[in-house]
């Protein structure tokens, strides 16, 4: 018996669970770090900050959901990119979402790290994090930070889950992200009835550095806290009637993460302050809750400890969400012959795509060496630019398919994708110059992925013609064995 054969994977995932799989990749760790981050630029106007960016976000998540909603195939933005345009441009558009997700799987799984380490150490089980040393690998002959050891073993246990079980996986999702929004909900009850919380902390609400001129360089580094729901459309088929419930996932999940948002960062600046959390930088979100939570809790000992165990599942979750969806993509790309056929075959026990699971845990380990910065950045960059591409493909959608069903039709048409493509093109020319500037790595390995598709793809449309070739020449020799010859 084959071990794998090419069909879709089971729909056993809900409304809740693909719900989950967009707040789970969005509350991830950005909440807890970028806080403090943008009240540092943007001082109490970091509230507006996150509000705007949810407003920059709902534009492109309109156009998701419509197609979403008319093309109910697992992939996402490649899957409607696929539809629409040509080979050529389909193929770099699932190459740019297959290695963002990817990359973005390498940073979670090293903000995993860290903070589990920070959780033992706030029991008393090890060391602070930047004193535990190295951790001896017989295979290798070599010690190994003990981060990368950590970030190896969550990426390692998720594919696995992954690899056996779609339902497991978007049921693990579904708790974890429960868990980490109880949290924040937790602290977001105790930071508004704190006395410390004052209205005054708000004002002026533009106090700090450059006024409002500082909003958009703010929105461009918290920009990334608000990806994520596109990973609801690389699982479509594996959706319970997905024409219906992925357009209610995306919004239910768009509006819930900017409430939680909202909240905490109201909670912050009201209760530490601009400048207090400013000065905390990554750690502001733990500091505020330090400041007003209560000590001598059962099992969580204080505030601080809290956040460090929300950031633990925050981080999990969003890793766990960008290995179903890295898979889905390349599953996807491989069932449409854009990449290896086996890469689009579904295993004949498990019901997942496994091969493309497994080539994207590769790809994915593999990244965890890059810098942080770099891959960050170069994580972002995708994203927008495949943003922008989704708006574009909405517009061709509408104008070359008219009467198509489309369960979802977006209003003010065509109003929200023109406002899309307008505005993750500003966030990407900003993007650009800032590394231009400071981080000229991450464009040129930018570059090298899209070179490396681009050979990758004629190197592949070469074998298939080649391929394609040596099947007609065997057909007609074949025929020729039954043709009748003149004597």
């Amino acid at each position: 018996m084959s071990s794998s054969q090419t069909r879709s994977p089971d729909a056993e995932l809900g409304l809740l669970d693909a719900t989950m799989i967009g707040m789970g990749a969005m509350i991830g760790a950005g909440i807890f770090v970028l806080t403090g981050l943008a009240a540092e630029i943007a001082g109490p106007a970091a509230i507006l900050v996150f509000a705007l960016n949810g407003v920059v976000t709902a534009f492109t998540g309109l156009s998701y959901a419509e197609l979403a909603a008319s093309i109910p195939k697992s992939g996402g933005g490649y899957a409607f990119v696929r539809e629409i345009f040509g080979d050529f441009s389909s193929f770099i558009m699932g190459w740019m979402l297959w290695f963002a997700y990817m990359i973005a799987g390498a940073l979670y799984a090293l903000g995993f790290a860290p903070n589990f380490l920070e959780l033992l150490h706030v029991y008393g089980l090890v060391a602070p994090p930047d004193q535990v040393g190295a951790i001896a690998v017989p295979v290798l002959d070599a010690s190994v930070p003990a981060a990368f050891v950590l970030a190896f073993i969550a990426v390692l246990g998720l594919v696995a889950l992954n690899a056996v079980s779609t339902a497991a996986s978007g049921s693990a999702e579904t708790i974890f992200t429960i868990i980490k929004v109880s949290i924040l909900v937790v602290f977001v009850a105790f930071g508004a009835t704190s006395p410390l919380f004052s209205g005054a902390e708000f004002q002026p609400l533009f106090g700090v550095g450059g006024g409002p001129a500082a909003i958009l360089p703010a929105m461009g580094l918290t920009f990334i806290a608000f990806e994520g729901y596109d990973l609801i459309t690389t699982v479509t088929e594996e959706v319970k009637n997905p024409r219906e419930n992925i357009p209610k996932a995306i919004f239910v999940s768009l509006i819930a993460t900017v409430i939680v948002y909202l909240a905490v960062v109201t909670v912050a600046v009201g209760t530490l302050g601009a400048d207090g959390l400013a000065a905390a930088g990554e750690a502001g979100i733990a500091e505020a809750a330090t400041s007003f939570m209560p000590t001598g809790l059962p099992i969580i000992q204080n505030g601080g400890a809290l956040i460090v165990f929300g950031a633990v599942f925050s981080t999990l979750t969003a890793l766990n969400a960008v290995v179903i969806a890295s898979s889905r993509v390349a599953f996807s790309m491989g069932r449409e012959g854009q990449l290896l056929p086996s890469f689009g075959q579904i295993h004949h026990r498990y019901g997942t795509p496994f091969v493309a699971i497994i080539a994207s845990a590769v790809v994915m380990l593999a990244s965890v060496a890059l810098p942080t910065q770099s891959a960050g950045n170069m994580s972002s960059l995708f994203f927008l630019l495949s943003f922008i591409i989704v708006n574009v493909a909405v517009i061709r959608l509408r104008r070359e398919r008219p009467d198509m069903n489309r369960p979802y039709e977006m209003p003010f048409y065509p109003a929200p994708p023109l406002i899309g493509i307008a505005l993750n093109l500003v966030l990407s020319v900003v993007l650009v110059d800032y590394l231009v500037r400071t981080d000229p790595l991450a464009l040129a390995l930018s570059a090298a992925w899209i070179v490396l598709g681009t050979a990758a793809y004629y190197a592949h449309a070469s074998r298939q013609s080649a391929a394609g070739d040596d099947e007609d020449t065997t057909t007609i020799s074949a025929d020729a064995e039954h043709t009748p010859h003149d004597h």
